[in-house]
């Protein structure tokens, strides 16, 4: 629906509204963490190590400035992103383990068994109705389903 006075889509901001997610309720410690110059900005995103868009993603993320980025590994696309993201999730370094992952497409190499978070992080995935990646979630608890240019997270990170 239209707001016809205002041309505002009442629909959209309803939906938006709806769809929110309280950033601050989110088990950030079970997160891979990069930090760009001094971080003050935050947003998450929820990645399948398969997903093409997310690899477009981490590269448009690369451009930002001043932002934490909060990565939930959601293997969601077979058992190969499942077997990538324990082997992430579990070496020495596993934000390194991503990287090289998503930038050089070097292929985690098989690590050691560890208590990793992949169950829980599908599960609140789940909660959070998130049906696909990428998925970014702005500290205001907007979301951003798919890929998005730079300068699109730009203009949401900009929002209050």
């Amino acid at each position: 629906m239209i707001d016809t006075k205002t041309l505002e889509d009442v629909t959209e901001a309803r939906m938006k509204k709806l769809t929110a997610i309280d950033f601050n309720s989110l088990p950030l410690d079970k997160a891979l963490k990069r930090v760009h110059g001094n971080g003050e900005r935050v947003l998450a995103t929820f990645e399948d190590p398969n997903c093409g868009y997310c690899k477009r993603l981490y590269s448009e993320i690369d451009k930002l400035d001043n932002v934490t980025v909060y990565t939930f590994l959601i293997p969601i696309l077979g058992k190969d992103s499942v077997k990538k993201t324990t082997n992430i999730w579990c070496a020495k370094d596993r934000n390194a383990a991503w990287s090289a992952w998503m930038k050089e497409h070097k292929t985690p190499t098989d690590a050691e068994n560890c208590e990793e978070p992949t169950n829980e992080i599908l599960a609140l995935a789940r909660k959070l109705q998130i049906r696909g990646t990428p998925m970014v979630l702005m500290a205001n608890g907007e979301r951003m389903n798919g890929y998005g240019s730079a300068s699109a997270i730009e203009e949401l990170l900009s929002k209050k």
